[in-house]
């Protein structure tokens, strides 16, 4: 989608209170477009998180998951969306919503969702410095939580990120 900007904007107090919503969607992506980090809620229809360490067992796991998802358009990097934290060393996959409600606790990756928020980074940022996408955000999947649980416990990337201290820096991953 192509957002372009008008020379004039409507600010957020007079959007029809059944609208804010949607405005403030609309606000997002075209941040998200213009290059600007995007902050979205976890669960709802969007997606929830599940945080790895980044380390080379972590890219086995992303490699085997791309060849699960593999489509045969010659897409190497089928598994699904994934940023990286190099800051942090951890690794973000973004699974579908509702698999914080399943995800049982596991010692290599953390699931979150509601009520947590994440900062994402702009589309075109592909590379460090800061957060980026490793594999890149697609319209049509998510990573798939069971195969990525199978292969954490298969090839074990750690540590895991403590939950307390994931949820207070997700929004301010920019």
């Amino acid at each position: 989608m192509d957002f372009s900007t008008r020379p004039h904007t409507i600010a957020a107090d007079n959007v029809a209170t059944d609208m804010r919503d949607l405005a403030a969607r609309v606000r997002n992506l075209m941040d998200l477009q213009q290059g600007r980090v995007l902050q979205l809620p976890l669960g709802g229809r969007f997606f929830d998180i599940v945080v790895t360490a980044s380390c080379p067992e972590a890219y086995a796991v992303m490699d085997l998951l791309d060849q699960v998802q593999h489509t045969g358009h010659g897409q190497p990097d089928a598994c699904g969306p994934v940023i990286e934290d190099p800051t942090r060393q951890w690794l973000i996959w973004l699974v579908p919503p509702g698999t914080s409600e399943v995800w049982a606790p596991h010692r290599y990756g953390l699931c979150l969702g509601r009520p947590h928020h994440l900062a994402l980074p702009p589309m075109a940022q592909s590379e460090a410095p800061g957060p980026y996408w490793l594999r890149p955000c697609r319209g049509d999947r998510l990573v798939p939580p069971v195969p990525l649980r199978n292969f954490l416990d298969q090839f074990r990337p750690g540590p895991a990120p403590h939950e307390e201290l994931l949820a207070e820096t997700l929004c301010t991953i920019t």
